[in-house]
């Protein structure tokens, strides 16, 4: 045993093969992908359990004990760490260093029981220093830190699980059928998306008009507009509220008078210069990334979602290019800020640096978690060009982006003058002061490496564009052409895009930058926003969902409640508070606080139509059910009679739902309920008609004649028969739509087409079965007894001939499908040594070797996968193992012997933790 081995655990498998080689053959570095336990699901507590654990698999009248399982995709981890444990004499847990990582090392402690010394093994970049400096330099388990993620995961299951089936009572369910969720961080971000909406659909706009001119001294031109009349300020957009009402007292013109006024301007056709003002200023460089200004950024520069973002950061932390991503530091080491200032003197020369290096200032909350900024690593830096063979594109964007700004922040301040002239025209009667700004930069600074981006902004047009402007003085006289009348409506605030949404979270202190990529992940997933472009759109569904929360939870979605839950998860990280008093606080309540438990038990009667009911208008309701958004009208004729029902465009956002825009709905003449004709064999009418699942065609009876009297003109009813049995009338027949018809333009003849689906294609001469072509959810298919094969379009399910189904079947298939053609093709993958395939699936893009498939994670673009890439999808998806095939468990009768319990870990203790 003295002779064996150092056992290093780390959490992925792509950091393991880079600190393997960093260590050698002294050590064993084995990956544990991520956790390896995690409370445990209803039905794996066992039966003496359940009275306890059985709930949340939480005890909360015992400290809140949480009972954990080993993840069943774990198993076989756990059992080859183990296998190194039986040779190894130490153990170091090299798992990240902030809270997550710290309980990825103490449940390996708690799973693994090692009887030789265990370290924690610590570093911010693989590097071959940092690597053998952290291995050098271990340190004990830091169970404050621990701790602080415990609470976090227990707060987070004891929200989720109580708050969540009131949404499935009474909001129902989200996209697709998915279960609704809340959640402490995904509430409140829905909140503020819907809130901004709530905001744009209150918005009045106001228009206002103003003038420009194109202002001319000898051959030089430049843009002015129209400032002041008579010495009085012209109207801007700032100067509008949100109900379009006017803050201050300004002249604002309106179409008539501005068009006046530019005739006036034109016919004078002179102005004077009556002040030339010239100010110089200077702009500084912002700090290095933190992890969520590096969301920020990559949204705004790179067009990557907070998820891709941080995705793309973790490869090129595990590849050893960047220091860790999840960070709230702006810190520099003095390493790191020698590399950037010697990186930029060498690129710029020696006035690109100042004479002291900067620093800034740390703002995180939570020392022991703020290591340093996201910064290239090594004590010199590489520049982009230098590792662009070793990155595929997104990384190379990324690298580049993170380099830029790390070398910036230690550059010299940017110089400039910005010099605004004003022009003075008579006008009839009227003095109209025009001006132009121009800026010059004198010295650009760290503008030549970077400069950051911006967020969309209200009254952008009120600022004047930057131009070049021509030296002129006091009293010079110049030329005014070009005389244009424009005008102006006030906009509403922007929506949320990911990189301002993520802003908006850290000023309000809500959640961890390292969790906002998720969450954002969540809230699209749950259907409460998606997006239109950049911008976050709220669903109807999120109206309805934030309404009851609001209602019924307003203190769990209270901004600084949710913010001060993270101010105490602080606290428990940094040793002040204790985790077992602040849940029970939190839960049972306390007298700052009413309590999670007595807010659940006393809700009260919760109305879901009402919940699920906007008004539009007075005679429309905007009402969200289980298929979508729709208008409820009353009949102002007859309020007894049954509401119209008027379908809502799922690509209509909230705040274009205005009273105008109903109206436009509801007067739309009806796109279904047309009849195309008659049905030439059995004389039923072929009816279009758009239901709620989509276009569809159905055959119906022709009424029948009434009866009606020759003699008195009165309609005569037919005598029923006594004792005579309804007979249920059959379904009329039904087809639906192919996507590449429309409602309005289809005819009779296509319509009893699609009444003849699935269509008859032949019998297969081998085993006599029939073939037949048709639509499925999928898409159109042939049918052959269970098996099934896709075609290429819509069209061919009338087309398809038997000898073309049969070259169909005579194609490999794939699981329960053709197997896809490769969109690409790489080389052969270096461990199953078979070539690596990129296919376009039923579910997505994904890599294959022919033995392991692996998804290409959502926000990467499919088409840009390099073979390095698939390389590491494919072992990452590899070392988790195949998924847990899917069982039905049937409920047993009541009274079989209930079943033995299945065998899971020990709950944890109370007891204090031991890392040896």
């Amino acid at each position: 045993m003295a002779h064996g081995k150092k056992l290093v655990i780390v959490e992925s498998p792509t950091k393991m093969k880079s600190i393997q080689g960093y260590l050698g053959d002294d050590y064993e570095v084995l990956s544990s992908v991520g956790h390896i336990r995690d409370l445990a699901s209803k039905k794996d507590i066992p039966v003496e359990k359940k009275a306890a654990y059985g709930k949340y698999s939480i005890d909360v009248d015992n400290d809140f004990d949480p009972f954990y399982v080993v993840n069943d995709r774990k198993t076989k981890t756990v059992a080859e760490l183990k296998r190194a444990l039986k040779t190894a004499d130490e153990v170091l847990l090299a798992t990240d260093e902030d809270r997550e990582g710290e309980a990825i090392a103490w449940h390996l402690l708690e799973v693994l029981k090692p009887k030789v010394p265990v370290k924690r093994m610590v570093f911010h970049e693989i590097t071959k220093d940092a690597i053998r400096a952290a291995a050098e330099n271990t340190r004990e388990l830091d169970l404050a830190l621990v701790d602080a993620q415990e609470t976090r995961r227990v707060l987070d299951r004891l929200y989720g699980w109580d708050v969540s089936p009131v949404l499935w009572r009474k909001v129902g369910s989200g996209r697709e059928g998915a279960a609704l969720s809340a959640g402490r961080v995904q509430s409140a971000a829905t909140r503020m998306v819907v809130e901004r909406e709530r905001e744009r659909m209150a918005f009045v706009s106001a228009s206002y008009w103003d003038v420009e001119a194109l202002a001319a001294k000898g051959a030089s031109s430049f843009t002015t507009r129209l400032a002041r009349l008579d010495g009085a300020p012209l109207a801007r957009g700032g100067d509008f509220d949100d109900r379009g009402t006017l803050k201050k007292a300004v002249v604002v013109l309106d179409e008539a008078g501005a068009r006046e006024l530019a005739a006036a301007i034109e016919a004078a056709g002179v102005a004077s210069v009556s002040s030339v003002e010239a100010k110089p200023g200077t702009r500084s460089p912002k700090p290095p990334f933190t992890t969520s200004t590096l969301q920020q950024e990559a949204g705004r520069k790179l067009s990557m979602s907070a998820k891709h973002a941080m995705s793309v950061a973790q490869r090129l932390y595990e590849k050893g290019y960047i220091t860790y991503m999840r960070t709230d530091s702006t810190a520099l080491s003095a390493q790191a800020i020698s590399a950037a200032r010697e990186q930029a003197v060498t690129l710029y020369g020696d006035k690109a640096v100042p004479a002291n290096p900067r620093t800034y200032r740390n703002n995180a909350k939570n020392a022991q978690e703020a290591h340093e900024a996201i910064r290239p690593s090594g004590e010199h830096f590489r520049t982009p060009s230098s590792v662009s063979g070793g990155l595929d594109r997104d990384e190379q964007k990324m690298y580049d982006l993170i380099w830029k700004r790390t070398v910036a922040s230690q550059m010299s301040d940017a110089k400039y003058e910005t010099t605004t002239v004003t022009l003075v025209v008579q006008a009839g009667e009227k003095a109209a002061e025009f001006t132009a700004s121009g800026t010059v930069y004198t010295f650009k600074g760290f503008l030549e490496a970077y400069e950051e981006g911006s967020d969309e902004k209200r009254h952008a047009s009120d600022s004047s564009d930057d131009q070049s402007l021509p030296a002129v003085a006091v009293g010079d006289t110049v030329d005014v052409r070009d005389v244009e009348p424009k005008g102006h409506a006030t906009s509403p605030k922007p929506r949320y895009t990911e990189a301002s949404l993520v802003k908006a979270l850290e000023e309000k202190g809500i959640g961890r930058p390292s969790t906002f990529a998720s969450i954002i992940d969540v809230i699209l997933d749950r259907g409460y926003v998606s997006k239109r472009g950049q911008a976050l759109v709220p669903s109807w569904l999120a109206f309805s969902v934030v309404r009851l929360l609001e209602e019924h939870f307003a203190d769990l979605v209270d901004y600084d409640f949710t913010a001060a839950l993270e101010d105490d998860l602080d606290r428990i990280a940094r040793g002040e508070q204790g985790r077992g008093a602040w849940l029970k606080s939190f839960y049972f309540g306390s007298e700052d606080q009413v309590g999670l438990r007595n807010i659940v038990d006393n809700l009260g009667e919760i109305d879901a139509r009402e919940l699920n009911s906007t008004r539009i208008t007075d005679a429309a309701v905007l009402r969200f059910g289980k298929y979508g958004p729709y208008l409820e009208i009353a009949e102002s004729a007859d309020p007894e009679a049954k509401p119209r029902i008027v379908n809502v465009p799922e690509d209509l956002a909230p705040d274009e739902l205005t009273a105008e825009k109903a109206q436009e709905l509801i007067d739309a003449p009806v796109a279904g309920d047309r009849v195309l004709g008659e049905n030439p064999e059995n004389g039923k009418l072929i009816v279009v008609k758009d239901g709620r699942y989509g276009p569809y065609v159905q055959e119906l009876e022709p009424e029948e004649p009434e009866n009606v009297d020759a003699a008195t003109g009165e309609v005569v009813e037919a005598p029923k028969k006594r004792g005579a049995k309804k007979v249920e009338a059959p379904k009329p027949r039904t087809a639906s739509l192919f996507k590449s018809m429309s409602v309005d333009t289809l005819d009779l003849e296509t319509a009893l087409r699609l009444l003849t689906l699935p269509r008859v294609v032949g019998a297969d001469p081998e085993s006599g079965e029939e073939i037949t072509a048709q639509n499925g959810r999928f898409g159109p298919y042939l049918k052959k007894g269970t098996d099934s094969r896709s075609l290429d379009s819509e069209q061919q399910i009338f087309d398809v001939t038997l000898e073309e189904a049969l070259a169909k079947y005579a194609e490999p298939k794939y699981g329960a499908r053709r197997a896809s053609s490769a969109l690409k093709e790489f080389d052969n993958d270096p461990v199953s040594g078979k070539p690596i395939r990129l296919k376009d699936g039923r579910f997505g893009a994904y890599v294959t070797d022919g033995e392991t498939n692996a998804t290409i994670p959502r926000g990467e673009v499919a088409l840009d996968i390099t073979f390095e890439r698939a390389v590491e999808l494919i072992a990452d998806k590899r070392a988790k193992g195949p998924a847990p095939k899917r069982t039905t468990t049937r409920k047993a009768p009541a009274k079989k012997a209930a079943a033995a319990p299945k065998k899971a870990a020990a709950p944890k203790k109370a007891a204090p933790k031991k890392t040896s």
